[in-house]
Parts: structure tokens; C-alpha cells; sequence
């Protein structure tokens, strides 16, 4: 390559190093709150199968907390490692 009288390493410089591809914070928020929501429904309607509709409604809500971060970092872990 011949690179002429300019400054050799802005014009014959290596290939570009690659970004990271970006978290979007709101796309991985709504991931996080629909991941714990439906667990809570899910919670909610097996609780009031079950005759309690508040203990399910609460077990949903914990359970489904961990069920979104999991979610979250399948979804974004290329931007995450």
C-alpha cells in the first residue's frame, strides 16, 4: 500500500479495533419488569387455585425477581461481558 507523504500511521493504520456491542438500560428494564410480572401473575393465579391469592401474588414477585435478572443476561450478555 502506498501511502504518499502523509503520517504512515494515520493513513496505513491496522484495522479498527471491534466496540462492545451497548446495553440499551430501557429495553433491559423492560425485560427485568415482564420477567418478574409474569411471574407474579403466574404466582398470583396458582395462589388462588390454592385459596391465597396474596401469599402466591408474594411468592411470584420474589421468585420472579432472580427469574428476570437471569433474563436479562441471557438477552444482553454479549454487552455485558
Amino acid at each position: 500500500m502506498d501511502c504518499y507523504k502523509l503520517d504512515r500511521r494515520l493513513v496505513c493504520s491496522g484495522r479498527m479495533e471491534q466496540t462492545r456491542p451497548s446495553l440499551p438500560l430501557a429495553g433491559a428494564g423492560m425485560v427485568l419488569i415482564g420477567y418478574t410480572a409474569a411471574a407474579a401473575v403466574l404466582g398470583a393465579l396458582i395462589g388462588w387455585a390454592l385459596g391465597s391469592l396474596g401469599i402466591g401474588l408474594v411468592i411470584g414477585v420474589i421468585l420472579g425477581i432472580p427469574l428476570g435478572i437471569v433474563g436479562v443476561y441471557r438477552r444482553y450478555k454479549d454487552a455485558l461481558s
